[in-house]
C-alpha cells in the first residue's frame, strides 16, 4: 500500500515500527488503536516483553528512547498501565492531515501497490429457480467487497457462477417442451421460476415416461444436440432476465458480462481428469475417480475422497471448481480468488484448494480465500421462511422493504411530496436490508428484524443516511456550496472537534481493516462511530451561529464528515440521500 495519504494511526505505527525494531531486533507490529483515555494507544511492547522475558513497562520506555522526535505529530507520548503507550496528537497535526483529506478525492484512503487481479465469485443463483433470501448474503457481501477492492486500486473481475448445467436440465427442458416456450417465458417474466421448477419436479417424480424423456434429454444436452442446446439457452436467457431485475432492485454491480456458469467449464472437465491422472493424483474408490487430499478424514478417521468423476461417468462439483481454478489462474492471471459462499462449503473449498495446490495449478503466491457467511434467521431463530414454509423470495422481501420504508419516511417527514417520498423510500428500504446484513459479522447468523433495520436510531442504514441528509441541510440553510469550504483551514479546538476530525481521518484504516478481513461489518461499525461523533460535535459545537473563522472551519468539518459517510455507504452499495 502506498503511504502518500494515510490516517494518523497508520503514520504513528510507521514511526513506532523503527523504534520497536531497534529494541526487538526484528520487525514488530506496533498495534496502534484508537483510545478513549488518550487519542491513540500503542500496545506492541506487551508481546515482545513476554518474548524477551522483561517487564513490559521497561520495554515500553526503551521503545520511547528509540522513538526520536515526534513533536511534529504528537502533543504527548507516555507509558501507562502495564506497558501501553498513550499518545495525544497535536492540534496542528490533526488540522494538517484533515486539510489533506479535504482536498483528496479519496479522502485519504491509500491505494494498493500495483494492480492485483482479484476474482470475486459471488451471488450464484440457479437457472429456473428464484432467488431467495439465502442469496442475499452472498450477493450484498460480494458486491461490497468488490466496491472496496476497486476503490483501493485492485483490478476486480466479478464472476457470477450460476448453476446452469447438470442433470436437472433434462427435466426442465422437457417441461419447457410440454408447456411451450411462450408460456414459460410469460411465467418467468412475472418471476414465477419456482412454479416452473416445482411443476417439472412433480412430473419427474410421478411420471415414468417423463423421467425417461428427461434422462434422454440430459444425454442430448451433454452430446451438444442443437435443438436441446437452443432450449437450454432459452431457459438461461429467461432466468438471466429475472436475475437482472433482482440485481437492479438490489442495486448491485452484477451484469450479464459477469455470468460464468457451470456450463462455461464443460470443455475443461476432461482436462481436469486427465491432468490429475497424469500427475498420479487420481485414484479409484467404489467405482469413482477421486483424489485423496492429505489432512481430510471422515468420522471414522478414514481418508476423505474428493470425488472427481462418479461411477456413472458424470462429473462432480469438485471437477467444475478445479476447472475454475485452472481457468482463473491461467486465463485471468488471478492474484487472489475470493469465494463468497456459505459457511457449510468450507470443507469442500479447502479440499479443492489443497488438491489444486498439490496438482501445481494454484501457485503459492495466489490466494484462494473462502469468504464464509452464516444464515438469515426468522424471529424464531430458525431459517427465515415465508408463512407457507417456503424460502422467502428475495424480490418480495425487497418490495416489502420499500413499502415499509415509505411508511417510516412519511412519519419522519410528512411534508415530503409523493415523488420525493417514493424515491427516498426506495433508497432507505433497500439500504436498510443491505446494511442489516452487512453490519453483522458475516460468519454469524443474524435475525431478520424489520423494526430494527428500519429504525432511525442505532447502527442502521436509516440512521447513517439521516446523518448525511442532516449535514446537507446545514449547508442549504447556510446558503453555502459545500465544495467552497474544502480549501479552508480547519481548527480543532473543542474536544468534540478533535474527536470528529480524528474519526474522519480513520476512514483509511476502516476501509483497509474491512478488506484485510473481508468483513464489511468493520466498515459499518466505523461509519456508525463517525455518525455518533458527528452528533456529539453538532450538539456541542455551534456551526452556523459561530463567528468567522470558526464558522467556516466547522462547515469544512461537516463537509468532510458527509463525504466520508456518502463514500463509505457507497462502498457498501448504499445510497446517501441529501434530504429525508
Amino acid at each position: 500500500m502506498s503511504d502518500d495519504m494515510a490516517d494518523p494511526l497508520h503514520l504513528l505505527a510507521s514511526r513506532f515500527a523503527e523504534a520497536f525494531r531497534a529494541v526487538a531486533g526484528s520487525d514488530v507490529d506496533p498495534v496502534v488503536r484508537p483510545s478513549e483515555r488518550a487519542e491513540a494507544q500503542v500496545n506492541g511492547a506487551l508481546s515482545i516483553a513476554k518474548t524477551m522475558g522483561r517487564p513490559p513497562r521497561d520495554v515500553a520506555n526503551e521503545v520511547l528512547g528509540h522513538l526520536g522526535d515526534v513533536s511534529d505529530m504528537c502533543e504527548s507520548v507516555e507509558v501507562a498501565g502495564p506497558g501501553f503507550m498513550n499518545v495525544v496528537f497535536s492540534a496542528e497535526f490533526i488540522a494538517e492531515q484533515l486539510r489533506g483529506a479535504l482536498i483528496d478525492d479519496r479522502l485519504g484512503v491509500r491505494r494498493t501497490e500495483g494492480m492485483p487481479n482479484v476474482i470475486v465469485d459471488y451471488s450464484a443463483p440457479n437457472v429456473a429457480k428464484e432467488m431467495h433470501v439465502g442469496h442475499l448474503r452472498s450477493t450484498v457481501i460480494g458486491d461490497a467487497l468488490v466496491r472496496m477492492l476497486e476503490f483501493v486500486g485492485n483490478r476486480v473481475i466479478r464472476e457470477n457462477h450460476i448453476g446452469d448445467w447438470g442433470t436437472p436440465f433434462g427435466m426442465l427442458i422437457e417441461h419447457l417442451v410440454d408447456l411451450g416456450e411462450d408460456r414459460a417465458a410469460a411465467e418467468f417474466s412475472v418471476g414465477d421460476l419456482d412454479g416452473f421448477y416445482k411443476e417439472a419436479r412433480k412430473k419427474f417424480e410421478a411420471d415414468e415416461s417423463f423421467k425417461e424423456r428427461s434422462r434422454l434429454r440430459v444425454v442430448a444436452l451433454q452430446a451438444g444436440d442443437d435443438e436441446t442446446l437452443r432450449m437450454w439457452r432459452t431457459l438461461v436467457a429467461e432466468s438471466t432476465k429475472y436475475f437482472n431485475r433482482v440485481y437492479r432492485q438490489l442495486d448491485v454491480l452484477l451484469e450479464d458480462a459477469d455470468l460464468m456458469g457451470e456450463s462455461a467449464y464443460n470443455d475443461l472437465l476432461p482436462t481436469v481428469v486427465e491432468r490429475l491422472r497424469d500427475g498420479g493424483l487420481l485414484q479409484s474408490s467404489d467405482g469413482a475417480d477421486v483424489v485423496f487430499v492429505d489432512g481430510f478424514t471422515n468420522r471414522d478417521n478414514e481418508p476423505l475422497p474428493l470425488i472427481i468423476r462418479k461411477g456413472d461417468g458424470g462429473y462432480n462439483y469438485a471437477t467444475t471448481d478445479l476447472a475454475c481454478v485452472i481457468d482463473r489462474v491461467g486465463r485471468l492471471s488471478a492474484d487472489r480468488m475470493w469465494y463468497v459462499v456459505g459457511a457449510p462449503q468450507a470443507q469442500h473449498l479447502q479440499m479443492v484448494e489443497a488438491a489444486a495446490r498439490t496438482a501445481g495449478w494454484l501457485p503459492a503466491d495466489v490466494e484462494m480465500r473462502h469468504v464464509a457467511f452464516g444464515n438469515v434467521l426468522g424471529s424464531d431463530k430458525k431459517m427465515l421462511k415465508s408463512r407457507s414454509g417456503d424460502s422467502v423470495k428475495l424480490s418480495a422481501l425487497l418490495d416489502e422493504a420499500v413499502e415499509r420504508a415509505a411508511a417510516a419516511v412519511r412519519e419522519k417527514n410528512p411534508d415530503l411530496d409523493a415523488g420525493s417520498r417514493d424515491a427516498i423510500a426506495r433508497v432507505v428500504g433497500i439500504g436498510a436490508v443491505k446494511y442489516a446484513d452487512l453490519s453483522t459479522d458475516r460468519v454469524k447468523d443474524y435475525v431478520f428484524d424489520w423494526d430494527r433495520m428500519l429504525s432511525f436510531d442505532g447502527n442502521t442504514a436509516p440512521y447513517l443516511q439521516y446523518a448525511h441528509a442532516r449535514i446537507c441541510s446545514i449547508f442549504r440553510r447556510a446558503g453555502v456550496e459545500r465544495d467552497s469550504v474544502r480549501q479552508s483551514g480547519v481548527a480543532v479546538v473543542a474536544p468534540q472537534e478533535r474527536a470528529l476530525a480524528l474519526a474522519v481521518l480513520q476512514f483509511d484504516a476502516a476501509v483497509w481493516d474491512a478488506l484485510d478481513k473481508a468483513s464489511p461489518h468493520r466498515l459499518c461499525t466505523y461509519l456508525y462511530d463517525l455518525a455518533t461523533a458527528f452528533t456529539s460535535f453538532y450538539e456541542n459545537c455551534p456551526v452556523l451561529k459561530s463567528d468567522e473563522p470558526v464558522r467556516t472551519s466547522r462547515l469544512a468539518l461537516c463537509d468532510a464528515t458527509a463525504r466520508v459517510l456518502s463514500t463509505g455507504l457507497g462502498l457498501l452499495g448504499i445510497e446517501a440521500p441529501e434530504a429525508m
